[in-house]
Formats: C-alpha cells, sequence, structure tokens
C-alpha cells in the first residue's frame, strides 16, 4: 500500500493556505472546501488534508475524515457474523477527496485515498474504527473506490466500505 511522490507532501488544512485557487469541476466539492472545510475543522465536524506541490505550493487535492457509526443491518452478513452483535459500529467516513483540474490523470486521488487509508488504519488503533465507509457521488468514482477494493452495501450501491482488517493486510 506505499505510496510516495516526491513532488507532493499532505498536510493539515490551516488559515494559510489558498483555498480559492483550487477547483476540482465539481461544484458540490469546490464549494465545500471554499466555504466549509474550515469551519469543520475548527468545530472538529471533519478534519480536511491537503495535497500541496512541492515545487509551487500550489493545492493540488484534498480528502477530509470523520467518525461515523454504520447500522449492522446495512452491511453484508458475512462481514456481520464476525463482528459484535451491537446495532452501530465505529468506522471512519471519508466525507470527501478531490483533485484540482490541473492534476487530474497525474494518479494524484490514489495518493489522497492511500494517505487517507494509511492514516485511519493508524489512528483505529488508538480509536476504534472498523472501516473506512464512502459515500460517491457517482458511478465514476464507486469505480474508482472499487478499483482498491471498497465493497458495496447491499441495498445502497452508492454506499461503500473497506474493513481495516483489509486495510491491515495491505499495509
Amino acid at each position: 500500500m506505499s505510496q510516495h511522490n516526491a513532488d507532493y507532501f499532505i498536510e493539515s488544512l490551516n488559515e494559510t493556505h489558498d483555498r480559492k485557487s483550487f477547483s476540482c469541476g465539481v461544484e458540490a466539492l469546490d464549494r465545500y472546501f471554499w466555504q466549509q472545510a474550515g469551519q469543520e475543522a475548527r468545530k472538529h465536524i471533519a478534519a480536511t488534508f491537503i495535497l500541496v506541490e512541492m515545487s509551487t505550493k500550489k493545492l493540488a487535492g484534498y480528502y477530509t475524515l470523520s467518525s461515523i457509526g454504520i447500522d449492522v443491518g446495512e452491511l453484508p452478513e458475512v462481514i456481520t457474523k464476525k463482528l459484535p452483535k451491537y446495532s452501530l459500529l465505529p468506522a471512519t467516513l471519508l466525507g470527501r477527496l478531490a483533485v484540482d483540474i490541473n492534476y487530474k490523470g497525474k494518479k494524484l486521488g490514489e495518493l489522497l485515498l492511500i494517505d487517507a487509508l494509511k492514516r485511519s488504519f493508524k489512528l483505529s488503533k488508538e480509536i476504534a474504527s472498523m472501516a473506512i465507509m464512502v459515500d460517491a457521488k457517482n458511478e465514476q468514482a464507486v469505480n474508482f473506490y472499487q478499483h482498491y477494493g471498497f465493497i458495496q452495501f447491499p441495498k445502497r450501491t452508492n454506499k461503500l466500505f473497506l474493513p481495516m482488517a483489509t486495510i491491515a493486510s495491505l499495509a
């Protein structure tokens, strides 16, 4: 699961970053990043991590992480038969992931995803999380996550998850 690119680094969003110069071409993701990401970070609702191009310091992409509970009844039986019978299970929500249109085609979405998986796995040892969950915005996003082993929820095909046990086996 190692992903390294010396041309970029990932750090937490802060007030020095020029968010207005970022555009991924999806209005909802751009608007969130421009208007809400800072507020949600300050209120501890979602943590935003940004991908910065080393040479230019331009923002090339971002993703957000937060905690979420997964309704055990929504998961496939093959997963739940091995888990305690709680109504909600702790998970990490990969809420948003976007790459600036000027950086498309450079596999930076993969770089961001792998960083999110590694970060979530590491933190799951301190604050329990049995999986990473995503709500894919469209079929292209579903295909992206499935390419990396995410499993669709049986009744909601835009909702996918990747168990921490799977992530551990990739490390």
